[in-house]
């Protein structure tokens, strides 16, 4: 079978090689230097420079694929999902578009295609979880917390991005939808902040609201829900300033007789402080808990994730834990375990029990394990 893979970034590369074990893969990227990466250390996958808003380039490769990956950045993600969608072949979206994907439902029914988006770990394998428990529990009350960060803290951020930079930056501006006594409401992202704690070695972390319930909104009815982000205390701060300051702002404002946007400078300011130097430790770590009542019994489930860096390969855990959820999607379809054409977020596979197995599995394969306590 053939895959054709758009993006070759820290996850995108992931995905390509994961995948290339079992199919033939293409992988399509505009910057030439990423591709080199991708060459080096995996030759067998076939790599082509091109820009995926040439959009009758994509519709080809994509007809003669068997199945698409969309791991471009969120600002090319929707309308490349749009395109996508029209070659009628099964998708799988990991761009984290801020566009709500339900837009684009009657199209994929139109061309009866299955589209799974937002499948990477948060929004994603939390997702799932949460679908696996709403047949069989009334939940109550959902809150998931995840972060990636590196090992080692640095003044003055304390922080360095295993993911696109300027999508981190949305999470610090984007209002946080969450859902509270059955009713959504929206508060300032970086709100709410509380400390939570993490294995010996990492310690505390400092938790604060972020807008990651995305599809979650619409698909579950349960009537507490919210997403919180994990950064070592400290960061939460300098990003409150930055964003009273101004620094975030997507106004553009006049600087020595021209017109520049300040997130754009702030960007380019942060983007090179927040790059994880060669080799650099780092992990991800998620808690996700669904409590409420099972068989008229109160109960909570929890379920925890920490991954490392894989020091033999380099790979960033953020790059693991998101791309083998993405293969793990991506071989549910392309072995018949999973089909339901339309917009599907991660919960819809969590409503099967089978499909639940083998997600699993698939990340214990690659030594991501899910831990699960039960709490009664």
């Amino acid at each position: 079978m053939k895959i054709l893979v758009l993006g070759a970034g820290r996850v995108g590369r992931v995905i390509a090689i994961d995948l290339n074990r079992d199919y033939q893969v293409t992988c399509i990227d505009s910057d030439p230097q990423t591709l080199k990466h991708l060459a080096a250390r995996e030759p067998q996958v076939r790599i082509m420079c091109a820009n995926a808003a040439d959009h009758n380039l994509i519709m080809g490769l994509a007809a003669e694929s068997d199945l698409v990956v969309n791991a471009l950045p969120g600002h090319l993600g929707f309308q490349t999902l749009r395109v996508l969608i029209t070659a009628g072949k099964p998708i799988v979206d990991i761009s984290f578009f801020a566009e709500d994907p339900f837009e684009l439902e009657q199209l994929t029914r139109r061309y009866g295609v299955t589209a799974i988006v937002d499948c990477g770990i948060a929004p994603g394998l939390c997702n799932l979880l949460l679908g696996h428990h709403i047949d069989t529990m009334q939940v109550e009350r959902y809150v998931c917390y995840v972060g990636g960060l590196p090992v080692k803290r640095s003044w003055p951020y304390q922080y360095k991005a295993p993911f696109s930079p300027i999508d981190v930056l949305e999470e610090y501006i984007r209002p946080a939808r969450m859902v509270v006594r059955g009713e959504q409401i929206s508060k300032p992202a970086l709100s709410d902040p509380e400390i939570i704690q993490c294995d010996k070695e990492i310690g505390a972390l400092e938790a604060f609201n972020t807008d990651g319930l995305r599809t979650l909104l619409h698909t579950m009815n349960v009537p507490n829900m919210k997403e919180k982000t994990l950064r070592y205390p400290g960061h939460r701060e300098i990003m409150r300033v930055f964003v009273k300051s101004g620094f975030l702002s997507k106004t553009p404002i006049d600087v020595a007789g021209g017109s520049i946007r300040p997130i754009d400078m702030t960007s380019a300011l942060l983007f090179p402080k927040w790059l994880l130097e060669e080799g650099e430790q780092e992990f991800t770590v998620m808690r996700v808990e669904i409590s409420g009542r099972e068989d008229g019994k109160p109960i909570c489930y929890e379920y925890g994730i920490l991954d490392r860096t894989d020091r033999e390969t380099q790979t960033t855990s953020m790059a693991r834990t998101t791309g083998y959820c993405c293969t793990a999607a991506v071989r549910l379809l392309l072995q018949g375990l999973f089909a339901h054409p339309g917009i599907c977020p991660p919960e819809t596979i969590g409503r099967n029990p089978e499909a639940v197995a083998f997600f699993i599995k698939s990340l214990a394969e690659h030594r991501i394990f899910l831990h699960k306590k039960i709490h009664t």
